[in-house]
């Protein structure tokens, strides 16, 4: 029994959502279908990205990882499926997995991506707007049910890949760039804690505010209070104590992190 991830912008209004898992289910009815999101932002193929990322490594192996943020629906963009060590990545080829392809590359993990060009694995009729049903929900559900990569489609080499923001080790120690805002309003930059390399006297300047020191986590300090704390992933976090960092400070996705680590 194989685990199907879904993550979509489609929302809960539509029935969007139930339609794949329809879809799947009448391919594989022994799937596992576990909804990642489907509150990501329309057509933010870079949110979509990070929201699997930050998701797939708590799945087991052999997980297929079905993911629909399509703006170029319809279009001359390719189908993508993929093998990145031991999970399955279905979607359309706009970037959307670049994350995980850079982590499976860092790790030296195998890697095999193709062009999903073989309709005997699509629903019958294919519509020019809802790719996420005729294609990578059959495409996903045959994978899952055991049906090799090389069947679904032909061997491609180039995978469309989307610039990732990464840390700048600077002279006073690192610019780093807000990657993920939560439900909360927490900010998630891309600067790991181990960046820091065990310094604790360190500053964080977002948005002309200041945060000095990381702490545990938010209830060592006061509500409304501003802090830096190191998230579940080991990523450094900019949050306001029971508030919206994102809020308050108004500020997004991309915006700037300046590190100061205070020499000792």
């Amino acid at each position: 029994m194989t685990v199907i991830t879904l993550t979509t912008d489609f929302g809960e209004k539509d029935g969007f959502t139930g339609v794949l898992k329809g879809v799947i289910w009448g391919i594989y009815p022994e799937a596992q279908i576990a909804d990642i999101t489907h509150a990501i932002t329309p057509q933010n193929i870079f949110e979509g990205s990070m929201a699997i990322f930050r998701a797939a490594p708590f799945f087991p192996k052999g997980t297929v990882h079905i993911a629909v943020v399509d703006p170029g629906v319809g279009t001359n963009r390719r189908l993508l499926a993929a093998r990145l060590g031991d999970h399955y990545c279905v979607g359309p080829d706009n970037g959307i997995f670049t994350p995980l392809l850079e982590d499976a590359e860092k790790r030296n993990l195998a890697m095999e991506f193709v062009h999903l060009d073989k309709p005997d694995y699509w629903l019958p009729d294919v519509s020019h707007t809802f790719h996420g049903r005729d294609i990578f929900a059959p495409v996903g559900a045959h994978l899952a049910k055991g049906v090799s990569l090389d069947f679904v489609g032909t061997p491609i080499f180039d995978p469309v890949r989307i610039g990732l923001p990464k840390p700048i080790r600077t002279s006073e120690g690192w610019e780093a760039h807000v990657t993920v805002e939560d439900i909360f309003g927490n900010l998630t930059s891309d600067l790991r804690a181990d960046h820091l390399g065990g310094h604790t006297e360190v500053s964080f300047i977002i948005a002309g505010h200041e945060v000095s020191g990381l702490v545990e986590s938010y209830g060592w300090k006061k509500p409304g209070d501003l802090v830096a704390v190191v998230d579940s992933e080991g990523y450094i976090e900019i949050a306001v104590v029971n508030g919206s960092a994102a809020k308050i400070l108004n500020a997004r996705v991309g915006d700037p992190i300046r590190i100061i680590i205070s020499k000792q």
